[in-house]
């Protein structure tokens, strides 16, 4: 692994450890106010909705000015963000701006640091190079939920947003200091070329890809947005710090499959095989949470949906680089912005039917996993076919 991935992977780590600490909190946080568990779905979706309208632009941008400064300017303003949560924790309408600042800036991290990866990357490497952008959200979502349940039980319900605020701020500086641009002067788009929409990548075989991109999304952000509510029902006296817990042991679970498996075992050609497993796993994991009865069990059921997310997820993003015909920035920003939707429809949709039964967000979850499967088969039978036409001329 050379030094940029490296610095990438500790950024991309130290941001998630930051979004992960305030997970268990949230739930909490917002009732505390009054507000019931809808708010915290229209909350994740307001964020989701920001990004995926300027996801698209951050990507351009990124062609034209290099991605360094743009990552540099999306982890400033999550620092900012969070701050503002901290000083907002008893006012609901501080809460929203907060969440609208976080997804405005949102895209131009998670977006166009996978574009930097893509540059950084060949197309052999390219699987393993996501795999390791994998492991770091996935060793940001292990111990972030933990270090928010410890500190909210310590220091009150604020301190975990605080402590994201000051560590995706650390993060910034690392970044300035130590970060090189990946996209050489020579590589940009001109500033007199017009910026292609971000659905001219939307086409052909990868149009699966995408809509595959959004399925998952919106299972996970369903089950993140009510997994506290319905554990509360489950077993009752839930707390924060037992959700936290149980999301470090899911995070760890994801983050040693895309470090190990995945990594190593995954190479080029292969990732539609990881894709199908995946989605078979997940679909596993969102049945036996339904059969949840201690926090024992419950966790080892968090955690198989989580090896079941952490192979589809960079297998998922390697395809897309390596097949898109479009620039990687304009795909990062696609694939961004389809995960921004399943972010804005997830939680709405999961804390709506909540009210109605409790089960449903995760029945859902199964049964959008399975349908999924045939995405993967249709963009495979189109990748052949596209490839023999290739050799054929």
């Amino acid at each position: 692994m050379n030094k940029q991935l490296t610095v990438v992977m500790l950024m991309l780590m130290m941001v998630f450890i930051g979004f992960g600490i305030v997970i268990p909190v949230l739930p909490m946080t917002i009732t505390d106010t009054g507000a019931n568990e809808m708010h915290l779905g229209w909350m994740l979706s307001i964020y989701s909705l920001v990004a995926f309208i300027v996801s698209p632009i951050w990507g351009a941008w990124s062609e034209r000015v290099g991605r360094r400064p743009i990552i540099l300017i999306g982890i400033s303003g999550f620092s900012v963000s969070y701050l503002l949560f901290a000083i907002g924790t008893d006012m609901l309408w501080l809460m929203y701006v907060s969440r609208i600042l976080g997804g405005l800036f949102s895209g131009a991290v998670t977006a166009v640091i996978v574009a930097y990866v893509a540059d950084i990357t060949t197309d052999e490497q390219r699987t393993k190079g996501m795999a390791y952008v994998g492991v770091s959200i996935g060793l940001g979502f292990t111990f972030g939920p933990a270090f928010g349940g410890i500190i909210s039980e310590v220091a009150g319900s604020a301190a975990p947003f605080y402590a994201a605020a000051i560590l995706t701020f650390i993060t910034a500086v690392l970044g300035a200091l130590v970060l090189k641009e990946s996209l050489p002067v020579e590589k940009r788009m001109s500033n007199t070329n017009s910026s292609p929409s971000r659905w001219t990548a939307f086409t052909g075989r990868m149009k699966y890809l995408y809509v595959l991109s959004f399925f998952v999304t919106f299972t996970l952000a369903g089950l993140e947005a009510t997994l506290m509510y319905f554990q509360m029902l489950r077993i009752p006296g839930t707390t924060a710090w037992d959700i936290g817990w149980m999301f470090f042991f899911c995070g760890l679970a994801g983050a040693l499959v895309q470090g190990g498996i995945v990594r190593r075992y995954i190479k080029k050609g292969t990732e539609k095989y990881g894709i199908m497993a995946g989605l078979v796993i997940s679909a596993l994991g969102f049945v036996l949470l339904l059969f949840s009865s201690t926090l024992v069990n419950a966790t080892i059921f968090l955690c198989i949906f989580g090896i079941g997310n952490a192979l589809i997820r960079p297998c998922v993003t390697s395809l897309i680089t390596q097949k898109t015909t479009v620039s990687q920035g304009v795909a990062s920003g696609l694939n961004s912005s389809m995960d921004s939707f399943g972010r804005i429809a997830g939680p709405a949709l999961a804390t709506a039917v909540f009210n109605w039964s409790a089960n449903m967000p995760f029945i859902i979850g199964a049964v959008l996993s399975i349908a999924a499967v045939a995405l993967v088969i249709r963009f495979n039978s189109l990748d052949q076919t596209s490839s023999l036409n290739t050799t054929i001329s």
